[in-house]
């Protein structure tokens, strides 16, 4: 990994990868916190690596700037739950508590306290809806996991583990469920063939909805920060 920077105002900092697996010269921009990474073949000169991030200096610029701004979370800010904004207000006794247009969270390390909660409460519903799912196609899963990631929402091992992004509890229900019936149906189509996507629509119902919700605000998602986040 090595670190270099698109001269200008501001400077854009890249992050150099070089690998034995990369095809092509590539760029990614993290929806998380906006870092770039250029990566590139070995064999690939660093030079032409950087040539290449030039050519496409004016993209990379734009898509930083139409990125949602990062917001940290703390008392009075709004953030979505289940699909629903809601603020964050300071609780009167020592338990996070739900309300339809309020989160109250007791006061000392609110960000901690209330992604906790979040956790809590998407492992639940996730739970819920991939018990159920499970059930309609006939098929069990072995585990199931939550993490913070930034490239996928969900996933599904060959072994039947069912891995999902804990802030799909910041989106709609019915996109939750979507994701949600997606990996289960992988229990029965480890592909995204015409049979797989036949699966999702016996178990979901149309899925193109939730599905193009997720593409068009799945980055919305990622803006919100934690200090010091539980695992």
């Amino acid at each position: 990994m090595g670190e270099h920077a698109l001269p200008g105002t501001p400077p854009v900092p890249l992050r150099l990868r070089k690998s034995a697996r990369a095809r092509r010269i590539s760029l990614r921009i993290s929806q998380l916190d906006g870092r770039v990474t250029l990566t590139y073949p070995i064999g690939v000169p660093e030079t032409e690596a950087l040539n290449f991030a030039r050519t496409k200096e004016e993209w990379i610029r734009q898509h930083l700037q139409d990125r949602p701004d990062m917001a940290q979370v703390q008392f009075d800010q709004l953030i979505p739950i289940e699909g629903v904004a809601r603020r964050i207000v300071p609780a009167n006794g020592r338990r996070v508590l739900l309300q339809a247009d309020e989160i109250a969270v007791p006061e000392g390390a609110e960000a901690r306290r209330l992604a906790r909660f979040l956790k809590e409460l998407a492992r639940d519903r996730l739970t819920g809806a991939c018990d159920d799912y499970a059930a309609m196609l006939g098929r069990s899963y072995s585990t199931l996991s939550l993490r913070d990631t930034r490239s996928r929402w969900g996933s599904c091992s060959s072994h039947g583990g069912l891995m999902f992004s804990w802030r799909l509890i910041l989106a709609p229900p019915e996109v939750l469920h979507y994701v949600a019936a997606h990996e289960v149906a992988h229990l029965a189509e480890m592909n995204h063939s015409p049979a797989f996507w036949a699966q999702v629509e016996k178990i979901f119902g149309p899925y193109q909805q939730p599905r193009r919700w997720l593409r068009d605000n799945g980055a919305e998602l990622h803006r919100y920060r934690f200090d010091a986040e539980p695992s």
